[in-house]
């Protein structure tokens, strides 16, 4: 990483009234020549992203954020970020939730009372000078649930008698989450972040269906590989790495 590690006390917060999507936002000034760290936080997105280009929306009151920051980590190191930001996530549900409705479903969903709370999204892009940019996008149902989404989702405030955080108030929690993680990334590896990671795991030990693109596999979830990828326990015995995809479990995914 480059001056301070991503998400630090040394990260400012530009908050925008409104933007297209703060990763896009992120990309362009990235391409611009901009290194970072910085949050991008949007208060209303038009044209909000997920995984596989779905659509993300926002809705008023949720959280829509992105970290850029640069990196001389190869590209498959660098995509490790994604498990340091559903840690972020996590921490920022349990400051204002009991721990035991918080889970984190592979390769990156934060779950609420089993169901779809937040999205990360990672991109990344050369740069000219050597290594890489990376724009962590995260995005929180903290005031309300998506009103068309593909599967069951829910928000922050459903499992909440007091008001939820504000957008402003939630990104200040989850930079210095995203802070403590990435210190222990960049400091003990990915084996500590994946220790963490699985100890709030969604669905490890059970039966699932991966959807690949033009394949659909099922198995059992076993755990993640050393780079970051699930094993799937195949019904023939053979063990199956899966390193990108869907992944469900039961109706609750």
């Amino acid at each position: 990483m480059t001056g301070v590690p991503p998400g630090s006390k040394g990260a400012p917060v530009v908050v925008l009234d409104e933007i297209d999507s703060t990763n896009a936002e992120a990309r362009r000034r990235a391409e611009a020549g901009e290194v970072g760290p910085v949050w991008l936080v949007g208060l209303r997105q038009t044209a909000g992203r997920g995984r596989r280009g779905r659509a993300w929306e926002t809705g008023a009151g949720n959280l829509a954020a992105t970290l850029l920051f640069t990196t001389d980590k190869p590209p498959a190191e660098a995509a490790q970020v994604s498990f340091v930001a559903a840690l972020a996530v996590a921490d920022l549900l349990a400051a204002y939730v009991p721990a035991s409705l918080i889970s984190l479903k592979w390769p990156n969903d934060p779950m609420l009372g089993g169901m779809k709370v937040s999205g990360i999204l990672i991109e990344s892009g050369a740069r000219p000078t050597g290594g890489l940019w990376i724009a962590a996008g995260v995005g929180v149902n903290l005031a309300r649930k998506p009103l068309d989404s593909e599967r069951p989702a829910t928000a922050l405030t459903t499992y909440r008698a007091a008001p939820p955080p504000s957008p402003i108030e939630a990104i200040e929690v989850l930079a210095e989450a995203f802070e403590r993680w990435s210190a222990v990334w960049l400091s003990l590896g990915f084996p500590a972040i994946a220790d963490a990671w699985t100890a709030r795991a969604h669905g490890l030990g059970e039966p699932c269906v991966a959807r690949l693109g033009t394949e659909t596999v099922q198995g059992i979830a076993e755990g993640l590989d050393g780079d970051g990828a699930l094993r799937l326990r195949l019904p023939d015995g053979c063990l199956r790495r899966i390193t990108a995809g869907d992944v469900f479990f039961g109706e609750s995914s």
